[in-house]
């Protein structure tokens, strides 16, 4: 299953209940960034060059907690930054844990081998790796030998019994031949499964490297056609809006954002203001502004972030995609 059924059912328990209440807007996945701190400098991060002000600011424990009692949704990514930097992170996923929420902790890698000493494998609990291309591509973005010390701690994680899976942003250079190679050697390494982004420019980073929206319909395309053959995460709703078969509308309350500077409204990629509570931030943003056609900085987003909410909210309109949605989870 690509799926676990401890998040299906938590996900269909969520979706039912806010329904049932006829909620307009709730949140799926709470994107809660520890720190802006990182202990690298990737070619495609906008992170430490929006908050390089407030770079070595960290979210306290109680406050991390304060977060995901304000913020109701059933997944919490933690992330950074590079959120094992911060010396209480141990303490911070225990405590979502016994919250029962669903844990991505999305990490370079690099403090991996060592930050498991003190981690447990939990049903509630994924580590996310970034991985960008194999040696030659990965090293390139993120620094000369980065690639082996994350694939170690890749192996480390799951000899320790943990669920892992991998993230891979795909960029201009990223050819589908290297791709492929990616994926059967993830695959090779016993990863429970595969997301994938296209690299797009964004406010705060703009780069010669990333796609335009024809090259992200070409290598999703591809993309879309492995994902019979390996375990990608991402939605096939959302592979095929990527590769143009598809049109979907932003749902950009889906992943709301908690980090040192408060909730960042109105959503992952861009910073309007910040609110001091995710109530403030929900109510006070003025969410029909942000759409393709209405945001200039809206008008290539393709991001996950905004769109697989989408698909969640939207997935059972269609019987055709009941039945694509049910044959992706249990493959």
């Amino acid at each position: 299953m690509r799926v676990s059924l401890s998040l299906g059912s938590s996900l269909a328990k969520y979706l039912f209940k806010k329904k049932f209440l006829s909620k307009e807007r709730f949140p799926l996945v709470l994107m809660l960034e520890v720190t802006h701190l990182c202990n690298l400098a990737c070619e495609g991060c906008g992170r430490i060059r929006e908050y390089k002000e407030t770079m070595r600011e960290m979210l306290s424990v109680e406050e991390c907690i304060q977060a995901v009692d304000e913020c109701p949704a059933p997944v919490v990514t933690v992330t950074g930054g590079e959120p094992l930097m911060h010396p209480e992170i141990d303490k911070i996923i225990s405590a979502i844990i016994e919250k029962k929420r669903h844990i991505y902790l999305c990490t370079n890698g690099i403090l991996l081998a060592d930050a498991i000493k003190k981690l447990k494998p939990n049903k509630y609990f994924n580590i996310n790796i970034h991985i960008d291309g194999l040696t030659k591509t990965h090293d390139a973005i993120a620094g000369k030998g980065v690639f082996e010390r994350a694939i170690n701690g890749i192996r480390e994680a799951k000899r320790a019994g943990f669920k892992v899976c991998t993230n891979t942003t795909i960029y201009k250079n990223t050819s589908e031949k290297e791709i492929e190679e990616l994926f059967s050697f993830l695959d090779g390494l016993g990863v429970d499964g595969m997301l994938v982004s296209p690299g797009f420019s964004f406010e705060h980073n703009e780069n010669e490297v990333f796609l335009c929206r024809t090259e992200i319909q070409e290598r999703f395309g591809f993309i879309y056609g492995t994902s019979k053959k390996y375990k990608i995460l991402n939605s096939p709703l959302y592979l095929k809006f990527l590769k143009g078969e598809r049109s979907l509308k932003c749902t950009p309350w889906g992943n709301p954002t908690r980090n040192y500077s408060g909730w960042k409204s109105p959503c992952y990629l861009i910073t309007d203001t910040h609110y001091k509570t995710f109530a403030e931030c929900m109510k006070n943003t003025d969410w029909d502004k942000y759409q393709e056609g209405k945001d200039p900085r809206c008008e290539n987003c393709m991001m996950h972030c905004g769109f697989e909410p989408t698909v969640v909210l939207q997935g059972g309109k269609r019987l055709s995609d009941i039945i694509e949605m049910a044959k992706w989870s249990f493959s």
